[in-house]
C-alpha cells in the first residue's frame, strides 16, 4: 500500500479533545458484557475541523458499509436514521458542565503517547479530565437488529493536564489537613 493512502474513515481529534470515563489501562465491562478498553472524547464545538473530519469519515464508513447495512433488508437505511457516534452533549448530558457546548463519542482499545510520541506507562497520567489528541477509526455494524456506525478508537496522545472529571477528591488533597493530629492523646 501507498504511503499516499490516506484511510477515509479514520480522524486524528483536535489537540483539545478532552477524554472522560477513561478505561484505557484495565477492560471494564457494562451491563455484564464483555470487558472492552473505552473513552469518552469531549470535542468542543468550537472545534469546526475535528467535527468535520468525523462527519466526514461517518459518511465514508456508511458507504463502505452500505452492503452490512442492508442486511436482509431490500434497500439501505438512510444514515439519518441510524447510530451514529456523533452526539450532542448539549442534549444527551445537559447537566453536566464538561459536556456543554461540545460533542462526544466513545471509542475503545487504544494504545498511549505523551505530546512528545513517547510511551505514557504511568496509570496515574492518563485520568478523565487530561486534554488529548485521538486516533479514531468509523465502521458500520448490524448486529442483533442494531444498525449504524460505531467508532473504534486507535491511539491517544496525551498534550496536557485537566481538572479530574468525575467528582472523585484525590487522596492527597483529603488528608491534607491534619485536624486530628492528636486523638490519640
Amino acid at each position: 500500500m501507498s504511503n499516499n493512502y490516506k484511510n477515509p474513515t479514520k480522524v486524528i481529534t483536535g489537540p483539545k479533545t478532552r477524554w472522560s470515563y477513561a478505561n484505557v489501562w484495565d477492560p471494564k465491562s457494562i451491563n455484564g458484557g464483555t470487558p472492552k478498553y473505552s473513552v469518552s472524547l469531549i470535542i468542543p464545538k468550537s472545534d469546526v475541523a475535528t467535527v468535520k473530519k468525523i462527519e466526514a469519515a461517518i459518511q465514508a464508513a456508511y458507504e463502505e458499509g452500505e452492503f452490512k447495512l442492508k442486511g436482509n433488508g431490500k434497500s439501505v437505511p438512510s444514515l439519518k436514521i441510524l447510530k451514529t457516534p456523533l452526539r450532542d452533549g448539549d442534549l444527551e448530558r445537559p447537566d453536566d458542565a464538561a459536556y456543554a457546548d461540545s460533542y462526544f463519542n466513545s471509542a475503545s482499545a487504544p494504545g498511549i503517547v505523551d505530546a512528545d510520541r513517547q510511551p505514557i506507562l504511568e496509570r496515574s497520567e492518563v485520568y478523565s479530565g487530561v486534554y488529548g489528541r485521538a486516533s479514531i477509526n468509523f465502521y458500520a455494524f448490524n448486529s442483533n437488529g442494531n444498525k449504524g456506525i460505531a467508532c473504534g478508537l486507535n491511539n491517544l496522545q496525551k498534550i496536557a493536564d485537566g481538572e479530574p472529571l468525575g467528582g472523585k477528591s484525590r487522596a492527597e488533597d483529603d488528608f491534607a489537613i491534619d485536624d486530628d493530629d492528636d486523638f490519640l492523646s
